[in-house]
């Protein structure tokens, strides 16, 4: 039988920090919610309006933050939590969700609605009595919501998202930290308009993301499987954080497990009992999703590249980048510039 994963209670800040970097993660506050009486609003699958919020985007997820009063959040079909004042809820898988102010209600979602809303600047607000509005109540309203979405790449490789759960419930831990200072300035930024606010809030959004993953992790009870559980993990923990330090490097079993302290026969039983895959095809997917940046964002040369990210030759690199993408590594870097252009993204 496996041995159990030891865990030592910290995640490496710095796979972490290298995930979120080259997968590109981006966030936008898009509106807030008001809602009043008996209302729910029901979001569609992210990937049938990624392209209208978040253009450029290959994944695209939502999140609700509770400014005040009281809510119910969850998936379709699933039991919702009730969310108080402070709380955040994401849904890291893009799955369709109903927001309300009693559980068990639906709504018809309004794909339209994203691809026709024409807004001179975000964040705007959107008012439910009932049926959505576009004004606030004058006096106050029972709930109110930040609303927004994040945006990553999900190809070549993203081992984040995957581990995440479906839903990821926050409850407010401090009514007078950041994140509520967060929705309370989506709020006022969304009436005052001034120039950078979006931006802000935009970059404050992927804070409130990478404390969810954190606070997520801190949650993981022993026994847990996956990529996060891995950077828990003593020796697999270790082991990854050598493959995103030095993924150039020629390794080996042999000299992951000397680094590690264990056996190769022993780190890659437990390797592949959290990660799913053997380490040296971990490494071949983060090698993918590094040459994939470079490709993006850079003028090298397909070869240049292939040293950067531990190939010797040419061939074999755009071989295995082919067999994971599906494409050339040329072809890759030509439709994504094509698709950055089209969609204004830098």
């Amino acid at each position: 039988m496996p041995a159990a994963p030891v865990f030592h209670g910290a995640v490496s800040q710095d796979v972490l920090s290298g995930v979120l970097r080259t997968v590109r993660l981006r966030g936008a506050v898009f509106y807030y919610v008001t809602g009043n009486g008996r209302w729910a609003a029901e979001a569609p699958p992210a990937q049938a309006i990624g392209a209208a919020v978040m253009p450029g985007s290959e994944h695209v997820f939502e999140y609700h933050a509770l400014v005040s009063g009281h809510c119910w959040a969850g998936l379709v079909g699933d039991p919702p939590a009730r969310l108080s004042a402070g709380d955040v809820v994401l849904f890291p898988k893009g799955d369709p969700h109903v927001v309300s102010s009693a559980p068990g209600m639906r709504a018809e979602p309004n794909l339209e609605w994203y691809y026709e809303a024409k807004v001179e600047q975000l964040p705007f607000s959107v008012a439910y009595e009932g049926a959505p509005g576009t004004e606030p109540p004058p006096t106050g309203a029972d709930a109110t919501l930040v609303c927004g979405f994040l945006g990553c790449d999900m190809r070549p490789f993203n081992p984040l998202i995957a581990a995440l759960p479906r839903m990821l419930y926050l409850k407010s831990q401090d009514r007078g930290g950041w994140i509520t200072q967060f929705m309370q300035q989506a709020v006022s930024e969304s009436a005052a308009k001034r120039p950078g606010g979006e931006a802000m809030l935009a970059r404050m959004s992927e804070m409130m993301f990478v404390d969810a993953v954190r606070r997520y992790v801190d949650s993981l009870p022993a026994g847990s499987t996956g990529w996060l559980a891995g950077l828990l993990d003593r020796s697999v923990g270790k082991a990854l954080a050598l493959l995103h330090e030095r993924p150039a490097h020629a390794w080996t079993m042999d000299d992951l497990g000397r680094e590690v302290g264990l056996s190769r026969s022993a780190l890659h039983q437990r390797f592949v009992q959290l990660i799913g895959q053997p380490p040296m095809q971990y490494l071949t997917h983060w090698r993918m999703q590094l040459a994939s940046g470079l490709l993006r964002e850079t003028a090298a040369s397909v070869a240049a590249v292939a040293l950067d990210v531990g190939y010797d030759s040419e061939a074999a690199f755009a071989r295995a980048f082919k067999r994971l993408v599906g494409v050339p590594p040329a072809t890759w870097r030509r439709e994504k510039r094509q698709q950055d252009a089209g969609s204004g993204v830098a």
